[in-house]
């Protein structure tokens, strides 16, 4: 029996790349996303996460045997916060459910290297708490200054991601379910979202001083999406609250001996 598999941002990027993938091997793939999607469900709002759920439930039958929490947004504005974090964590949590009746669950959610870049400690407390109308209202106030305080929204939101997988993961609602849940933090992915960052030379390279990749450089989404395949695969028994740096070598070269 195919394998069914919800992918959230799957209309373009990473997301397209691995709902283009699934499909290939076989799987049954149900993509979420604001448009041009088999759901249609904005994870910025309650009731849009609310939907979502409902959704992929009637859809599927009550059953789905992975989840792909890859939607996401890199703008100096609260609708990251709500997305990236509060979006992602609802799509997980509730999403399990379903997961109950596979004989192989899975899941896994895309953080970035950004969570290693300057953060902004009032957000990333905010969001630890889970106290989504102040980390909203923090979120407005970094806002106001696009080029400077707005730039650590999106890093405050990857960096809270990724703590809370590390937290959750070990716990009996996922490991103690028999559920692997993981997380992905990529470089610099070739997807629309950096287009505008590394559209000449002289922008891709800047960037890669800041995000140094020496492995191949930038990648495409696929190479990304292969391992998010893999992490949610039934190869994949023990892989327990990690976050997978698929990022060139820039956790390496910014990080050094430092494993966490």
């Amino acid at each position: 029996m195919p394998r069914t598999s919800v992918i959230t941002g799957a209309a373009s990027g990473i997301g397209k790349a691995t709902l283009d993938l699934l499909e290939r091997r076989g799987e049954r793939v149900i993509g979420v996303d604001l448009h041009d999607a088999e759901v249609v469900a904005d994870l910025s709002t309650a009731e849009g996460r609310g939907a979502l759920v409902d959704a992929v439930r009637k859809i599927s039958g009550g059953r789905i045997d992975a989840i792909y929490a890859v939607a996401g947004l890199a703008v100096p504005a609260p609708a990251t916060v709500a997305v990236n974090f509060f979006g992602t964590v609802a799509t997980v949590d509730g999403l399990r459910p379903l997961l109950a009746d596979s004989d192989a669950p899975r899941a896994v959610v895309v953080s970035s290297m950004a969570a290693l870049m300057s953060s902004d400690e009032e957000l990333v407390s905010l969001l630890a708490s889970g106290d989504e109308p102040g980390a909203m209202a923090r979120a407005k106030v970094l806002a106001k200054e696009p080029a400077t305080t707005g730039g650590l929204i999106y890093a405050s939101t990857k960096l809270a991601l990724s703590r809370w997988v590390r937290r959750h993961a070990a716990t009996a609602e996922w490991a103690g379910a028999g559920i692997p849940l993981n997380a992905v933090s990529p470089g610099i992915i070739a997807t629309p979202m950096t287009a505008d960052l590394i559209d000449t030379e002289e922008e891709r390279k800047a960037l890669l001083n800041m995000v140094p990749m020496p492995l191949n450089g930038i990648a495409e989404p696929i190479v990304v999406a292969r391992l998010l395949a893999w992490l949610n695969s039934e190869e994949n028994t023990h892989l327990c609250g990690q976050i997978v740096y698929v990022d060139g070598g820039s956790d390496a070269v910014l990080r050094g001996d430092s494993v966490w």
